[in-house]
């Protein structure tokens, strides 16, 4: 038995969306075989660019940054959350869903569609405090979506909800809907080891089939 991979990272590239007010990122050759004889590039980027996981400190004071974070966090039996068409992600969602200790819970809404528009950026549904405290009771290792993030409110409360209890955050995932008719993954998300409040990440599911 083999596993089928599905990639749920986006490809970094020169002028990602990023969020609105931040500085434009980049992403620019160096050198080249042809001049240099040998190839660089150099990246100019916040950690909230693309597709990446928030530790602790993002929101908490004295939080863990990505490299404290145990590894056995990024390994996990993955849950998918079906909440296309959701003003919000509330505990209606969760409603004869089996959420294991220790899962991986990810997010679909959908808006992976608009990535790269202005409207990727706009009403775009937020977690409930309630949904987010489930995740922690729940002892889910990482919650995960295909949006901006879980907060629309700029007080950030499911941000602090969630880190506050060392359950990691994945913004910006892709290819959510290649999941919808799995019955059955484990998901692999690794960060690089910065010492810092994020990172990116590249995420991975493994189907048996």
């Amino acid at each position: 038995m083999k596993n089928k991979i599905v990639d749920l990272t986006y490809t970094f590239t020169d002028n990602m969306p990023v969020y609105p007010g931040d500085p434009p990122s980049s992403l620019k050759q160096v050198a080249s075989i042809e001049k240099n004889t040998y190839t660089d590039h150099e990246i100019k980027s916040l950690m909230h660019v693309g597709t990446h996981m928030d530790a602790p400190l993002h929101m908490i004071e004295n939080g863990k940054t990505i490299d404290k974070i145990n590894p056995d966090k990024f390994f996990g039996k993955g849950v998918l959350i079906d909440a296309r068409n959701q003003k919000e992600i509330g505990t209606s969602l969760l409603k004869d869903v089996i959420i294991p200790e220790g899962a991986i819970v990810l997010i679909y809404t959908g808006f992976a569609e608009k990535y790269r528009t202005k409207e990727y950026f706009e009403n775009y549904p937020s977690m409930t405090k309630e949904f987010a405290q489930a995740m922690v009771d729940k002892k889910v290792k990482i919650v995960g979506m295909d949006i901006l993030g879980p907060d629309t409110d700029v007080s950030w409360p499911t941000h602090k909800i969630l880190l506050g209890k060392e359950t990691l955050i994945i913004e910006n995932l892709s290819n959510l809907s290649d999941l919808l008719n799995v019955k059955a993954f484990d998901v692999v998300a690794l960060p690089a080891k910065y010492k810092a409040e994020a990172s990116p990440v590249r995420v991975l599911v493994l189907i048996k089939e």
